[in-house]
């Protein structure tokens, strides 16, 4: 072995030697601080059951031993002084204690125990109870699961000591009333003689709702710059367990789920809904995260964002009083010279007009309106500049919300009413001119012939001024209304405990009758407003299936699907859905039966076909437009691939 190998050899040994000599120091460090902490342990509970000595051996008496349990107590309290500092250790033993601080829409109930909001109890709603009772406020979160702490560093000596806010109680000084009208709630954690994590909330009482049901959470870090470990974030953990406010736990956890929101972005992210859990990580930056049910939510507010996110939630069953368990574990940057975070809470209903005002101080919009499911694209907008501004506009005249949906009904077909229009007149052309279609497919019966026969009836069409598509297009246009109104009622928290007729929750299903089974797909009651909702969609079907029939043959091939399938699996679909959702529908298939009517009356089929002889004469003469020269050489092309084919 040469000099250089022996060399390395002994170096080698030497690093192996020190990395074992450390790893050993810092199992004993480990160890000593897994003693103090264990014996701490012990002595509380052998505190709180007082050391007995066996009834025999004391003549059937039995003695405790008080003086050696808070001697055991003693001894470890000293452990957890040199191991937390006499701050921390002091509010590790102290008893927690909670009050209430309230305003005009909520109150609050705080707890000593991490500094926290223990509860948040709303006083102009009230929660649906198993027997139809509304006497219950609803309440936001279970205490019994709460839970917002911070978690860092703190440094003793040469040791690094984490800190979890949930596990010491904080002092609470009086609530104090600022100039503003506002109250403002101190709680405070001595670390150290002269340092102090400091918690400022502040409740509002302007009578202006966005304001209201927001609670400013400033966090400050007193003088702990000296105190603090080193280390670049500080860690979040927020959690808690919702209530069941509803009727139905099957449409109500449908629209229960957690939401967030980056920065600069104008829509939301969420987990999407789930019978059982979901999970999701971010390593990007995030500006709030909502814990949102189907009408209230609570949000945590982080106008600087935080940095990470990993949020996730479970179901309960339900026959539980719980829906869903929420928890979010989020972290913010910490540098010594961080003196503290601005934060909010937003403990309130999903109402749009409400949610559209909330902003930063700075006067950013965080759109939390985003909360309120009114749809993607185009039935969005449909809900956000038409339905929601009428909507809100009849509420200040009217306070029967069936009359304002019925009202609402007739605006849309009003709207539409000129396309409708259209649409029938498409639609007897199409009835009129059905005898001379037949003379073309009389003419070209053959498969080969089917690019003539098309090109022969888009010519028929054209001189006649027919559209094909032009009774399609109100329903086209229709749609998106159609989708919207999907959308609005069963989000819209103003339809909450509305009653009209027998429905005494308009946001909810109605039930005339509760079955003692449930019907797979169906439910465990009958929906009046659902049923009648499908047999005016069968009306409906019925009646415009007999209106095209007679004028496309093809329709009688769909005539199953329309007229039976569609109506059934509506009444399936929407059993358990909005009761305002079905009143609409309802009376959108009745008024669209009646206009059709009205429409069928005022119309003369002579006039129409005399219309149709002046254009087919007229264009007949006339040039082809641009958009038919380019079909007919569209459909000679392909007439000239299938010869090509055969060949």
């Amino acid at each position: 072995m040469d000099k250089k190998s022996f060399i390395g050899i002994a170096v080698v040994a030497l690093l192996f030697l020190g990395f074992a000599y450390f790893s050993s120091k810092e199992q004993q460090k480990f160890q000593e601080q897994k003693a103090i902490y264990d014996a701490y342990v012990d002595s509380v509970a052998r505190a709180s059951h007082p050391v007995t000595l066996p009834a025999d051996s004391l003549g059937g008496e039995t003695l405790a031993d008080p003086a050696s349990a808070d001697s055991l107590a003693a001894a470890a309290y000293r452990r957890q002084v040199e191991t937390l500092g006499e701050s921390l250790a002091a509010a590790r033993d102290a008893r927690p204690e909670e009050f209430t601080v309230e305003n005009d829409v909520f109150s609050i109930r705080f707890s000593t125990l991490g500094g926290q909001i223990l509860s948040v109890t709303l006083k102009d709603y009230t929660k649906y109870a198993p027997r139809g009772e509304r006497n219950q406020p609803v309440d936001l979160m279970d205490p019994a699961t709460a839970r917002f702490a911070l978690s860092f560093y703190v440094r003793n000596g040469l040791r690094n000591i984490p800190v979890n806010t949930m596990d010491y109680v904080f002092t609470a000084g009086p609530v104090e009333t600022l100039a503003d009208g506002a109250r403002q709630v101190v709680m405070r954690l001595p670390v150290a003689a002269e340092s102090a994590l400091e918690y400022r909330y502040v409740i509002y009482d302007t009578k202006s709702p966005e304001r209201d049901y927001l609670v400013d959470f400033d966090v400050r870090l007193v003088n702990m710059s000296s105190e603090m470990a080193n280390q670049t974030q500080i860690q979040i953990d927020w959690s808690n367990s919702s209530y069941q406010n509803e009727k139905g736990f099957k449409n109500e956890n449908m629209y229960t789920t957690l939401a967030y929101r980056f920065p600069g972005e104008s829509s939301i992210e969420e987990l999407g809904m789930s019978e059982e859990s979901k999970s999701k990580e971010v390593s990007t930056q995030v500006n709030w995260v909502a814990f949102k049910q189907q009408f209230f939510s609570s949000v945590f507010i982080a106008p600087e964002n935080v940095t990470y996110a990993n949020m996730a939630f479970t179901t309960n069953a339900p026959e539980s009083d719980l829906l869903k368990n929420f928890s979010a574990q989020m972290s913010v940057p910490y540098t010594p010279q961080t003196e503290g975070y601005d934060f909010a809470f937003y403990f309130g209903p999903n109402k749009y007009s409400i949610l559209k005002k909330v902003e930063f101080p700075a006067g950013d919009d965080i759109h939390l309106e985003r909360l309120v499911p009114l749809g993607w694209g185009i039935f969005g907008w449909v809900n956000r500049w038409c339905v929601i501004p009428v909507f809100d506009f009849l509420r200040n005249y009217i306070s029967s919300f069936g009359i304002i949906i019925l009202i609402l009904v007739i605006l849309v077909k009003l709207v539409i009413s000129p396309l409708t229009y259209k649409s029938y007149v498409s639609m007897a052309k199409m009835r009129l001119i059905k005898p001379q279609v037949d003379e073309l497919n009389k003419k070209y019966p053959k498969p080969e012939d089917a690019m003539k026969r098309q090109q022969a009836t888009m010519e028929l069409y054209r001189k006649a001024g027919i559209n094909p598509m032009g009774g399609c297009i109100p329903m086209l246009i229709q749609l998106p209304i159609l989708i919207a109104m999907f959308r609005f009622f069963p989000a819209s928290i103003e339809l909450r405990e509305q009653p009209f007729l027998w429905a005494d929750d308009l946001s909810s299903y109605d039930s005339v009758l509760n079955l003692p089974f449930s019907i797979p797909f169906y439910g465990d009651h009958i929906s009046l407003f659902a049923l009648l909702m499908a047999v005016s969609l069968f009306g409906y079907s019925w009646f415009s299936y007999q209106q095209t029939a007679s004028s496309q043959p093809q329709m009688a091939g769909m005539k199953f699907m329309m007229v039976y399938l569609m109506p059934i699996m509506m009444l399936f679909w929407f059993n358990s859905y909005s009761s305002g959702l079905c009143y609409y529908y309802l009376l959108s298939n009745l008024f669209t039966i009646g206009q059709t009517l009205v429409i069928r009356r005022m119309v003369d089929d002579e006039k129409i076909h005399a219309i149709m002889e002046a254009n087919a004469a007229r264009k007949s003469k006339g040039k082809k437009s641009k958009f038919q020269q380019r079909y007919e050489e569209l459909l000679r092309q392909q007439e000239a691939q299938q010869r090509a084919r055969k060949k």
